[in-house]
């Protein structure tokens, strides 16, 4: 066998994966679930806090289903900005999900609307896992649709406890939950930041509402650091 055909059989080799079961799929998963879950409920317990409706807090988490894009806006809203501001600022985190819907959209079964349907459970989790169990090029359709719907849950369940827990726990400062505004945040974006690219976009987003925050109003840094953040990721 000659050394270009052993190559070209190794590749193929290479991008081969055993197709695994739901149950392992959720048993993989679940230690993102988990976290996923805690998240949820902190954001639950946030939003109420802020004088947001409960019912308002579970439908956002049904619809949006984007944890760092939650954050973001409801810190805005809680810091006073417009709900307008804070639409702004969750829609320009998740542009970067029209790129992993690109790259899905040919392992996912059905027509165009079906397939945008089924897009939603694509986030950075269940996107990585697909990657992962897929062949090169191709994302495996059925692990993000498994993760992505295990996570789906974790999430709006979370949200659902942490909502209903909000009243009871009262001023979540009492017991150190503000923080979770912050650290939240970063933990969600923090994965991101896998090169240099990805560092200095944050670097330099940062430096904006660092240099905005003194004299705008709550929103506008967080909206002038994803405008400046995406425009250095061009």
């Amino acid at each position: 066998m000659s050394a270009p055909v052993r190559r070209h059989l190794s590749y193929l080799m290479a991008g081969m994966r055993v197709a695994r079961s739901t149950w392992e799929i959720l048993q993989a998963a679940a230690p993102i679930a988990l976290a996923v879950f805690i998240f949820g409920a902190s954001f639950g317990v946030l939003a109420v806090a802020a004088h947001l409706p409960a019912w308002s807090v579970v439908l956002m988490s049904a619809l949006v289903f984007a944890g760092s894009a939650q954050f973001a806006a409801l810190g805005v809203i809680a810091g006073g900005g417009s709900v307008l501001t804070a639409i702004f600022a969750g829609a320009l985190l998740n542009l970067r999900f029209i790129a992993t819907g690109i790259a899905v959209a040919r392992s996912l079964p059905g027509g165009r609307l079906l397939r945008s349907l089924l897009g939603q459970l694509s986030i950075d989790e269940s996107y990585a896992m697909s990657v992962r169990a897929g062949a090169p090029g191709r994302p495996d359709g059925r692990t993000l649709l498994v993760t992505g719907a295990f996570l789906y849950a974790a999430w709006v369940v979370g949200t659902v406890i942490g909502a209903l827990l909000g009243p009871v726990l009262g001023d979540p400062k009492r017991l150190g939950l503000d923080a979770a505004f912050p650290a939240g945040f970063v933990a969600l974006v923090w994965p991101m930041l896998s090169g240099r690219h990805a560092v200095r976009c944050a670097i330099g987003g940062a430096a904006v509402a660092l240099a905005l925050a003194p004299f705008t109003p709550p929103g506008i840094p967080l909206a002038g650091a994803a405008v400046v953040g995406l425009w250095l990721a061009r």
